[in-house]
Order: C-alpha cells, then structure tokens, then sequence
C-alpha cells in the first residue's frame, strides 16, 4: 500500500485578544459568504464548467479579496463540487447494488436458504411483498440520482448537512437556538489559505513566522482593521507546533509552501490553527524486501486488533498480542482510542524487527446494506463498528514515519481456515488462542505469499519424501529442512541416556496379561547421604 502523500499538523491560538477574536470572526464572514457565493456559481455552471469560467469567476472574487484569496476560494470551491459529485457515484452504485440483491432474492422461492456468497429468499409473504414495494422506490431513486449525475447537478451545504438537519432537533442535540447558530456560523467560516513556494515562509495570505508570529493579510474592505503594514493584521498571541515542529520550522525556513487554516471550536472557545503540506512521493520498496524479516498478521475486529508475529517461512512466534479500544462516545474520543491501539501495535511491531504489518483490505459497503442482511440488525451493526476505511488510512500515515510498511491481502477465508488450522494446534494450557488470533496467522502467512493450512499432501509414492518436501514451512533452499525433528530428550530415539540413569521413575503398567511376565527385576539398595 502506497504511503501518505501529506501532512496535517495542529496548534491552539492562545492568548488572543478581544480585538483579534472579532478581526478573526469580521474575516470568516466576509470570506465565508464569497465562498458560497462561488460555490453557487459553479453547481450552477455544472458540467459547461471551462477554465474561462473559473478565470471570470476569480476575478470578480479579486476586486472584494486578494488574488491569492480569491484563489484560494476557488480552489476549495472546486474540491468541494469534485467530492460531491464522488459521493453521487457512490450512491448510484450503492442503489445499483440494492437493486441488484432484492432483484435476486424476489426470484427465489419463499423460504429458499442462501449461500455464502448470496442471500436467500424470503421468510414470509408479507417479507417479500415489503421488500418488492422497496424495490421500486430504489429504482425511483436510482433513476433521479442518475438523471442528475448525467445533467450535472449536485446538492452540497456549506456547513455540513448533519448541521443543517440538527436545526430541526436540537432538543435530542442538547442545543439551545443561539448556540446552533454560533456553530452554523463558524462552520461556513473561510479563513485559510494555500501555500506558495518561493515567498517568506511559504504563504503570504496567512504568515507564520519562525517565531510562531500570526499575520494574515486583510480582504480589501476590512483593510481599515489593519495594524500592520500592507494591510496585513497581526495576531497577539503566538503558535508552536510540539508535534513535527521540527519538519515544520524547516519547510518555513527554506520558504517552501505551507498552507494554513484557522478554526473556531464553539464548544470549546477555543480558535485553532492547522499547518498542512505535500511529502515528497516515496518508493514503495518491493515485496520481497518487506517479507525478508517476517510478519505481524493483524485481524481487525469491532474491539480490538488481533495481532500474530511470524517468522519469513510462515511459523508463529510467541503468543498472541491483542490491542483493544473502544469505539463508543464522541467522534474525538473514537479516533483517540484508534490512534492509541495503532500506536502500541506500531511499537511492538519495531521491537520485534519486522518490516511489514500484513492487514485485510475489508471493504463492508455492500455487507452493510439492508437488502442483503435486512433481518440480522446485530451483525449489521457490528460489521458497522468495525472501522475500516479509518484504520486504513490511520495505519498507513503512521506506520510510514516509523519506517514500516502495509501489505494489504485478500481477506477471503482467513477467518474460517485461520480458526480450521492453527486455533487448536496452537491452543495449550497457558497459551489462550481464539478465533480472532488464529485469523491473524492466516492474515499474516497470505502476505508473505504461503498457503494459510499448515501441511500439503503426503507424497504420492511412499513415505519418503521421493516427489517433493511434503511441508510448505521452509523454503527449498533451507539448510535442515529435510531432516527429523530434535528429540524431545537428550538421547536419540530408543538409545540409551548418556548419563546412563533415567529422567523419571517408571509408572506401573496399565496394561493387564493373561500370562505372567518373565522379566526379572531387581531393586539397587537405597544409599542415605547426609
């Protein structure tokens, strides 16, 4: 899996003054409402969108902004319609895919069992009825997003359309009127900027110097609040970046680009500054390299991560290692408790001296949907909890500043070969094994290119090994790996002991004789030693 491609660092605004709280608020509004104004303009152009249009529009930003403003404005304007017009992609695919499964299902016989790889018929008749009514508001859905896919036109709010809706049930968000309008307003805020190389520090809009001293540059009708010269305003408060404040003093010292982005939390009171920029494109290193010190198998569950260290043949080394969190609360607290678990599967990962982490490339979309799994709430909800596209993206950017890389496998089967081949044998009276660890070991040996089941099939001609090795846990070219296994005793098998005297005493025989034995045996008397 490719490495992050960017970087995103954060600090707080402290010790600001009245008179810079409503410079910053002045700021936002009238940058806020030129950047819904474009974003007006460019749904409306929709797909007739051409760089003359994007031209004319900056110009007419300029003469209320800045030209690096304006662009700035425009630019966001832009990702903000490209995300839009994914996110109406994605949901045409997801209606397709509905559309597809109750389809099937409707033809199947009422009561007809599934398979693994499709879902059955129905239960009942009033099941399969509901279910053909809902397939015909799909198809009435599908039909308008796809007429709107192919005019153009996408629906986004500035200010999230979760905050939006909240408006109507503030009393279930715990928000009083004024505070909803508070969060309404800092939300459709504009005050950020992209950075330029070549120019001081590397972003002349919002300016931070090696100092951590705060200037931005004032829109032409607020330049009256200027305290500054050239109409820029400077901040009395002071930013350090503790975390990669190091890579950041750099990047600002050689004056390359750094964009920045200033925020208010509502709930908090608190305004934020984020430092953002591109890293340089590294080559992913091949294959090969990342399997030559082993493997940690990682299966990802609703609670916790089930973690495996193997060897480069494919062996399990030690015990299991299971990371838990807990995914319930806030969305701060949530993505804290990945960040944590993340970071001390990381860390082990460094101690043990591997290169690589091997993960299930899990993709829930078509699992989630009601069509396919309408009557299993728990599993629906399970398989919801369990966050997939956010482990990925979190595991990635930080395994990558420790030097690791993501081998992401197919997760076909893991689960059930992993528990069918490696949960008993592995199970021991101080080792506790579960279903989890075992798929981890499953999840790990695909990465490393081996078969997930322990032995192949003997060979076809005797019990030599005339056709081949029979085992796949060593390579062919493995020194001993023709041999016998060690014995478990320090004397080869049916030998006598070196020392001439027997680990442990003899137990009495359970095995009862019609005869009597002929073996004489004979007892050493017993020397006392003080």
């Amino acid at each position: 899996m490719p490495g992050p491609c960017g970087v995103a660092i954060r600090d707080r605004l402290k010790h600001l003054t009245p008179q810079d709280e409503r410079v910053l608020r002045a700021v936002g509004e009238h940058q806020g409402a030129l950047a819904s104004r474009d974003l007006k303009a460019r749904c409306a152009d929709g797909l007739e969108h051409s760089a003359d249009t994007w031209a004319a529009r900056k110009r007419e930003l300029t003469a209320l902004s800045s030209s690096r403003i304006a662009g700035a404005i425009t630019k966001a304007t832009h990702d903000q319609w490209a995300l839009a017009r994914r996110c109406q992609a994605a949901r045409i695919r997801k209606l397709e895919a509905g559309i597809k499964t109750l389809r099937h299902r409707l033809s199947l016989p009422i009561g007809e069992k599934g398979t693994k790889r499709a879902a059955g018929g129905y239960r009942s008749k009033g099941e399969w009825f509901s279910k053909s009514r809902r397939v015909a508001a799909l198809e009435v859905r599908h039909t308008a997003a796809v007429a709107e896919w192919q005019a153009g036109r996408v629906r986004v709010v500035r200010g999230g359309r979760r905050l939006l809706n909240t408006r109507h049930h503030l009393t279930q968000a715990g928000l009083t009127e004024g505070e909803w309008r508070q969060r309404w307003a800092a939300e459709r805020w504009f005050i950020a900027a992209d950075g330029e190389s070549g120019k001081r520090f590397g972003n002349e809009t919002i300016r931070v110097t090696d100092t951590g001293e705060v200037s931005i540059k004032l829109p032409a009708p607020l330049a009256h609040l200027a305290n500054a010269r050239h109409g820029r305003y400077t901040l009395s408060g002071r930013i350090a970046f503790a975390h990669r404040g190091a890579e950041w003093a750099d990047r600002i010292e050689t004056n390359r680009a750094v964009a920045y982005h200033i925020h208010l939390d509502t709930d908090r009171g608190r305004w934020y500054l984020t430092a953002s920029w591109q890293r340089p494109l590294v080559q992913t290193i091949p294959l090969e390299t990342a399997r030559a010190r082993g493997m940690i198998g990682v299966d990802t569950n609703a609670d916790h991560f089930a973690a495996y260290l193997l060897d480069r043949h494919g062996n399990p080394i030690g015990d299991p290692h299971r990371f838990p969190y807990d995914l319930s609360g806030t969305a701060g607290h949530r993505d804290a408790q990945i960040r944590h678990a993340l970071t001390r599967l990381i860390n082990w990962a460094r101690r043990a001296g591997v290169a690589a982490i091997g993960i299930e490339d899990l993709d829930f979309t078509n699992e989630k949907t009601r069509e396919k799994h309408g009557h299993r709430k728990r599993f629906r909800q399970l398989i919801s909890g369990i966050p997939t596209g956010k482990l990925k993206a979190r595991l990635v950017s930080m395994a990558a500043e420790h030097g690791l890389s993501i081998v992401a496998v197919d997760p076909a089967y893991t689960s059930m070969w992993g528990a069918q081949h490696w949960h008993k044998p592995l199970t021991t009276p101080h080792r506790t094994m579960s279903r989890h660890d075992a798929a981890g070991i499953a999840i790990g040996r695909r990465a490393l290119g081996h078969q997930i089941w322990r032995r192949t099939a003997p060979p076809p001609h005797d019990q030599s090994d005339r056709a081949g090795h029979r085992t796949v846990q060593a390579g062919p070219g493995e020194r001993g790996r023709e041999g016998t296994r060690p014995p478990t005793t320090d004397r080869p098998p049916g030998g006598p002991s070196p020392s001439g005297k027997r680990k442990r005493g003899t137990s009495a025989s359970k095995t009862v004789r019609d005869a009597p034995s002929t073996q004489q045996w004979v007892q050493d008397s017993l020397m006392r030693t003080g």
